[in-house]
């Protein structure tokens, strides 16, 4: 793999997760900086690239402290805006491994960030741009997102990330499948986990998920399943890549890291070619999300290259599945 070349621009939420937590037999709530895209730019930094995070931050302490968090991670904050609103939370709680969360905070100081405010030179000069998440649901923020997405150049990447606790009905439901195909009519790649399909297209399997995203446009469809690997689209085929197996302790941020892998590979060597080029990649960001699968979730838990050879060694999983 060549050296990084340019950075990705992520656009998205920063918040605070407080993470269920047990302390002597008491249930505890620990507090974490986490937010999808935020764990995405930090995937990226951790894995060599460069990012720069582009979403609104609360003036409070904890909008000061995702901030030095992020610069500390070498992420870039060029694009960043403070806001007087409170910083948002994020309670998540377990059954398992799985996470599941409720966000709390009105309005949310993630999603205000204004079309104005964007600095279009740093979304212009970025080599990759990322948009997706729960920011997309919520005013100002998505009409910025739309924004920036229009601007030329960079490869776009989109991860719907759906959280069922903010889809609460079926009009809900139609209106964020309308949404996502709006951005995946124009991306390079969509990443996005078999549960989120299954709730976007009422349990409609995997090949069907994958077939409505390439209908509306996306170039390559990234569907990942688990512990059953993930499914790679592409206009020359489809291949199923497994992944590694492993006992997880926490799944929070596992399909973030997939996504920063992806991203990590965009900015080294360019969009795949076909989909023996991309199962490589996938390969290699399923051993990146197993990883952080064994480790408390959450931006603390990304790792770097070095780490993931370190766990995993040249052989971490059988080979791609040609599926047609």
């Amino acid at each position: 793999m060549s050296g990084p070349v340019g950075y990705a621009a992520i656009l998205g939420e920063a918040l605070v997760d407080l993470l269920d937590s047990t302390v002597e037999g008491e249930h505890v709530y620990r507090p974490a900086i986490g937010g999808g895209p935020l764990n995405v730019a930090v995937g990226v930094t951790r894995l060599g690239g460069a990012a720069q995070f582009v979403g609104s931050l609360s003036d409070d302490v904890w909008g000061d402290r995702i901030s030095a968090f992020l610069t500390g991670a070498g992420v870039g904050t060029q694009g960043v805006r403070r806001v007087p609103a409170p910083s948002s939370l994020a309670v998540t709680t377990h059954t398992g491994a799985e996470p599941e969360f409720r966000f709390y905070g009105t309005p949310p100081s993630y999603a205000l960030l204004h079309p104005g405010d964007l600095d279009l030179p740093l979304l212009h000069g970025a080599a990759v741009l990322y948009a997706g998440s729960i920011s997309l649901l919520s005013e100002p923020f998505l009409d910025t997102a739309r924004k920036a997405w229009a601007v030329p150049g960079p490869l776009k990447v989109f991860d719907p990330n759906v959280r069922p606790a903010l889809v609460p009905d079926r009009p809900a439901l139609a209106a964020l499948r309308d949404l996502v195909e709006q951005f995946a009519a124009t991306a390079d790649l969509v990443k996005l986990s078999e549960a989120d399909g299954r709730l976007l297209y009422d349990g409609a399997p995997v090949s069907e998920t994958a077939d409505r995203l390439r209908a509306a446009g996306a170039a390559v469809v990234v569907v990942t399943r688990g512990p059953h690997g993930a499914v790679v689209v592409t206009d020359a085929g489809t291949v199923a890549v497994p992944a590694p197996v492993v006992t997880a302790v926490d799944a929070t941020g596992a399909g973030d890291s997939v996504m920063a892998a992806l991203i990590a590979h965009l900015l080294a060597d360019g969009p795949g070619t076909g989909p023996a080029r991309w199962a490589d990649a996938v390969t290699f960001a399923l051993t990146v999300a197993a990883l952080v699968c064994e480790r408390p979730g959450g931006a603390a838990a990304m790792p770097t290259r070095d780490e993931v050879a370190a766990r995993w060694g040249a052989v971490v999983s059988g080979p791609p599945v040609v599926l047609q």
